[in-house]
């Protein structure tokens, strides 16, 4: 067999990389004379190097490929064009950048070498884009804008020499309008859907969500799929009501057809007043829906800033260990639960009775229609003149919710407190899926002690004064609050691995915890942390004062109780956490925990 010349063995171990990160076997790369056309399918246009194999040429590849694949491994059709405005419009077009940069975001974070291939292939991109021409804001094209600022705001990436002249006629426009959702866009990089709703309101602050989301039309996903298109800050009611008073116009005007001895002018009042309704119904909707927008702009007003969010991560709980090491963890927290679960099961019971008596139904008896009262055909047998009783079944109103439990991963839990947090997780899950309500687990620490890379690169940089947190975070996702309990199950023994527990930076988790929140559709949204204390960052300590972690923690919570309809409550182990949460417990012994939770959580589902 002749060998392979270099330009071919290039494209081999191209493809043979793409199919590796995109962790997809049909992946391939086809060399072209140029990128312009759009790549289809599961494949990467690339321009092609030439038989010299042109060093930026081969870098623009590699990044095209790098690009394909992490599309592939992070990108779910489906649930984009479902949440995508419809037609070719320009919020379609920033819609797309906005994706784009989140499946790249979450590969440059990941891997340094994905990084700069994705850099290189951002000046590429620019190259012929007509940002670099544009000499007025109008010329500026708003998607390459919004997707270079989101791509800033997700790597740290500076934008493209090429498109700096370009990007700064519009950035201040941009960043007045939506600054906060593309602040916000970081937060939920992980979560497709609920980084497409931050991304639609994103379009709505920069007035181009006119169009409505392709799925409007029902579609084969049925009503699992149109649940997942709502976002906290959107209600059905408006698309509802006027449904409803489609309906009854078309009935109206059958009518009409029918009986032609009605009085036209009388149908034209009646439409009219109609029309003046639906209008009012309109606009109590709208306001309605403006009540229940959050406002980005309100955000807690601090003087708190991370040094760099470059190395944060968040990130899976399968992806933190191998499947053997999550498996033998699963089966320490098993052991664990043996001692503990029996006592957390009664209590979780209680809850569950409590919360299905919330959502039990009942009847309304003596009606003139409905189900035949069988109770009661026992007085129409004595008295056969007494009429037959009918009963009609109703339903307690119980507000559809979803419930985040966010746990202190730091290394003060080490032990008990840790152990009897993820069984308390683990049953509540459980409880909570059986009642129907959605529950997310969330965990938060650092990558390091004592700082990490962010320390470094400050030290290189020249120890400036103030530098603000100095520490990589790791944010940790062991359920999703739309994953089933049995999928997520494994994941919660990742609490016992040894190692993993660090130090606690409360403040930014919380933020955290509250943007996934947000984006969430239910009606009611409950946040419910568990910590044994303080805030505690011993390098970010030291360069900004001891107490500037713990100040941005009150802050944090004094905007979510007062600004946020999301219900904040915590469980402080050993600690007095009711100094920051108003709605809070302190337990002194860690065996007190699964019993602190669930009274919490009843109390909370008891207030209408």
């Amino acid at each position: 067999m002749a060998a392979q010349n270099p330009l071919d063995r290039f494209r081999t171990v191209l493809a043979g990389a793409t199919r590796a990160i995109a962790e997809d076997p049909e992946a391939e790369v086809v060399f072209a004379s140029d990128a312009s056309g759009q790549s289809p399918g599961k494949v990467a246009r690339v321009v092609s190097p030439g038989p010299g194999l042109e060093p930026r040429l081969i870098a623009e590849a590699r990044g095209a490929a790098d690009a394909l694949a992490l599309r592939l491994k992070h990108h779910d059709p489906k649930l984009h064009a479902s949440r995508a405005p419809g037609g070719d419009s320009d919020a379609r077009e920033v819609f797309d950048a906005l994706e784009q940069a989140r499946v790249e975001g979450l590969g440059a974070r990941s891997m340094d070498g994905i990084r700069a291939n994705l850099n290189d292939l951002a000046e590429a991109r620019v190259r012929l884009d007509a940002i670099t021409r544009a000499r007025t804001a109008e010329e500026v094209p708003l998607a390459t804008a919004v997707g270079l600022l989101a791509r800033q705001r997700l790597t740290g990436e500076a934008p493209p020499v090429a498109a700096r002249a370009g990007l700064k006629l519009v950035a201040s426009w941009i960043e007045e309008k939506a600054g906060a959702e593309l602040d916000a866009l970081a937060l939920t990089i992980d979560d497709q859907a609920s980084f497409a709703t931050l991304s639609r309101r994103l379009l709505e602050d920069l007035e181009l969500a006119a169009d409505e989301p392709s799925d409007q039309e029902p579609d084969e996903g049925g009503d699992e799929g149109q649940g997942e298109d709502e976002g906290p800050d959107e209600t059905d009611d408006s698309d509802t009501d006027g449904a409803d008073a489609g309906g009854e116009m078309e009935m109206r005007s059958e009518e009409t057809e029918q009986d032609d001895g009605e009085d036209e002018s009388a149908d034209s009042e009646a439409d009219t007043e109609e029309g003046e309704a639906a209008s009012a119904q309109e606009g109590a909707d709208q306001a309605r829906a403006n009540a229940l927008r959050r406002n980005w702009q309100d955000e807690p007003v601090t003087d708190y800033r991370p040094f760099t969010t470059r190395f944060d991560e968040i990130v899976a709980a399968a992806e933190l260990c191998d499947e053997e090491e999550l498996t033998r963890l699963r089966a320490y927290l098993d052991q664990q639960m043996m001692s503990l679960g029996g006592v957390v099961t009664r209590l979780a019971n209680r809850l569950q009775r409590r919360l299905m008596a919330q959502q039990a139904r009942s009847w309304d008896f003596d009606q003139e229609e409905g189900l035949l009262d069988a109770a009661r055909l026992a007085r129409v047998i004595v008295a056969p003149a007494h009429s037959l009783s009918y009963k009609v079944e109703r339903e307690t109103e119980f507000k559809d919710t979803v419930v985040s439990l966010l746990i202190d991963n730091s290394g003060s839990m080490r032990g008990r407190p840790i152990s009897i947090a993820a069984t308390c997780a683990d049953v509540l899950a459980r409880t909570l899926e059986r009642c129907g309500v959605a529950t997310e687990i969330l965990g938060f620490t650092t990558r390091g002690w004592k700082g990490g890379q962010s320390r470094e690169q400050w030290l290189s940089e020249g120890r400036v004064p103030h530098p603000g947190r100095l520490n990589d975070l790791r944010h940790i996702v062991y359920k999703r609050a739309d994953e089933p309990y049995r999928h997520a199950r494994r994941s919660l023994g990742l609490m016992m691995r040894e190692g993993l527990l660090k130090e606690n930076i409360d403040g930014e988790a919380l933020l955290w915890a509250h943007s996934r929140l947000l984006a969430r559709p239910e009606e009611r949204r409950i946040l419910l942390v568990i910590s044994d204390g303080a805030p505690v960052d011993d390098s970010t300590a030291s360069a900004n004062g001891g107490t500037y972690l713990e100040r941005h923690l009150r802050q944090v919570i004094g905007w979510i109780e007062g600004r946020s309809n999301i219900e904040l409550a915590a469980i402080g182990i050993g600690h007095d956490v009711t100094r920051y949460y108003s709605r809070a417990v302190t337990i002194m012994d860690a065996e007190q925990l699964g019993g602190a939770l669930i009274e919490q959580l009843a109390a909370l589902f008891d207030k209408r």
